[in-house]
């Protein structure tokens, strides 16, 4: 079903991307600020949808299908927007390894999202779900983002420098977890095909 209230939940964070970027790029002091509780409030709706479709039995293929899709989009989104603003490529400690870890965190989620694909294709998919590791790379960056978003200390706090310590970790996760995802679907990578 395409409007059940998951769905609708995986719907509003998509809706969500555009407004986070627009908001960064405002021209008020508070944009940043915005445009990170616009992020929040996307994060919290990836816990909501699962909630809802598990509590309400209103699991579907459409919304399994979703949800990973609009955690990767607004994630990739989150980090392009850190990338592309001088003004974080000037305070992290090397706009290069900044830049590399950010392709390191997108270039696992494309691997990791083609090798279940085709995990699926053979029957395997199981041997590729998400684990622990994958969980604790997901909790680090959505950590890590807000506070790079926001970009200022708060209460003598330097969030900037705590989010580019946990973008760090979360880039070290996300290493840690695609190796684990592709031992446990080496076998089948391996496994020689027969032609049709």
């Amino acid at each position: 079903m395409l409007l059940n209230a998951p769905n609708l939940v995986t719907y509003l964070r998509i809706f969500l991307i555009p407004a986070f970027v627009i908001a960064y790029y405002l021209p008020y002091r508070d944009a940043h600020a915005l445009a990170m509780w616009l992020f929040v409030l996307a994060a919290v709706t990836d816990w909501l949808d699962g909630y809802l479709a598990r509590k309400l039995d209103q699991l579907s293929a459409f919304g399994a299908f979703l949800d990973p899709v609009a955690d990767k989009l607004m994630v990739a989104a989150a980090l392009l927007l850190l990338v592309a603003d001088a003004d974080v490529r000037a305070q992290v400690l090397d706009a290069r390894v900044f830049t590399v870890v950010v392709l390191v965190i997108i270039g696992r989620e494309i691997t990791v999202s083609a090798l279940r694909e085709w995990m699926a294709e053979v029957g395997k998919r199981k041997s590729v779900a998400v684990s622990i590791m994958g969980k604790l790379k997901t909790v680090s960056q959505m950590i890590a983002i807000p506070f790079l978003l926001y970009g200022k200390p708060f209460m003598k706090v330097n969030l900037f420098v705590l989010g580019e310590a946990l973008l760090y970790l979360a880039a070290g996760l996300t290493l840690w977890s695609m190796v684990m995802y592709l031992r446990a679907a080496w076998p089948e990578l391996i496994r020689p095909r027969s032609m049709r």
